[in-house]
């Protein structure tokens, strides 16, 4: 991810990023930016309560911007507020929940905590969800990164050992709009943060190890207003339909290296291939029974891998249900 963060010290306790002043750094040590004329602007966009400090102090998410005020190409966030601030998107008040799986890796061979050193553990089928000293390698790690976002005023809404040994899942939202990107961005600095005390590494990789393994996504649960209420699964069809005829645009954009996790096998369909159903998680979407049953509710979009940007996928979900008419 090359999550960055530095530190400054302000005259007394902030509540809103409008109370904060604007920051820099040197953008040609990151090579977002040329040495002789290197400096790169932050504007602070979200505060969070800081985990590691505690007391007064915060996390501030910022996003990069050039000093005539432009955004920096890799800052995806400033596109996407665009999008969240339209009033037909507003009026709409789009739910997500997303679901980031990640791996932890021995920090010297990155290779799977838990995992034999250039060996393989027992096949799939007892690690999800599982318990024991021979199955959940890394949960120290997992409840700190969970308490910590708790802490951090961050919507975490469960965690779960994964199907393959040394992966794991949390899970963040409900949240509405671009404070769900903003959390997922939060919630993986203070994982980083964590492992790093922990000194093991985390990987956002979709198909860290190759063979028969589980790949790492993040599953994209979402709604509007309109999917929410009465008649809402015809809407939710129709939204699905949309997604269908932009298939290929999404994939793109929906992170690395996907083609390697999006294989029609473990639980993933084929990258070529859109398809929807109920409950069923071969599919790229799935729809819950519940909102089948209910005839209002959510579906999940299946196809964004773990190492997807949260402003691309959460404001391309949006734009493309609510704004685009085929």
């Amino acid at each position: 991810m090359d999550m960055r963060s530095k530190a400054r010290t302000l005259p007394g306790p902030v509540t809103d990023p409008s109370q904060l002043p604007k920051w820099n750094y040197d953008g040609s040590s990151t090579g977002q930016a040329p040495g002789e004329d290197s400096e790169v602007i932050l504007y602070p966009q979200a505060i969070f309560k800081d985990p590691f400090r505690r007391g007064n102090n915060i996390l501030v998410m910022c996003d990069a911007y050039t000093p005539a005020g432009e955004p920096i190409p890799t800052n995806k966030r400033h596109a996407a507020a665009k999008v969240f601030s339209h009033p037909d998107v507003a009026a709409e008040v789009p739910w997500y929940g997303i679901e980031q799986e990640y791996t932890l890796l021995q920090k010297d061979v990155k290779w799977p905590v838990g995992w034999p050193i250039g060996g393989y553990p027992g096949p799939q089928g007892p690690y999800y969800c599982g318990i024991g000293a021979d199955k959940s390698f890394g949960r120290d790690v997992v409840d700190s990164h969970y308490k910590a976002c708790l802490y951090a005023g961050i919507n975490i809404s469960g965690i779960n050992g994964e199907v393959m040994p040394g992966q794991w899942e949390f899970q963040v939202g409900p949240a509405v709009g671009i404070s769900a990107a903003d959390e997922i961005w939060v919630a993986r600095y203070i994982l980083e943060r964590i492992t790093e005390i922990a000194g093991v590494v985390v990987s956002f990789d979709p198909k860290p190890i190759p063979g028969d393994w589980n790949g790492a996504g993040a599953h994209c649960n979402y709604s509007t207003k309109s999917m929410r209420e009465e008649g809402g699964y015809e809407i939710i069809k129709k939204a699905i339909d949309k997604l269908g005829l932009r298939h290929k645009e999404h994939i793109a954009a929906y992170g690395e290296g996907n083609e390697r996790r999006l294989t029609g096998h473990h639980e993933t369909a084929d990258i070529n291939t859109f398809l929807w159903g109920v409950a069923n998680r071969g599919a790229s979407i799935r729809v819950g029974r519940d909102t089948e049953k209910e005839g209002k509710g959510y579906f999940e979009d299946r196809r964004p891998a773990s190492n997807m940007d949260p402003y691309i996928v959460t404001s391309m979900i949006a734009e493309t249900t609510i704004l685009w008419n085929p």
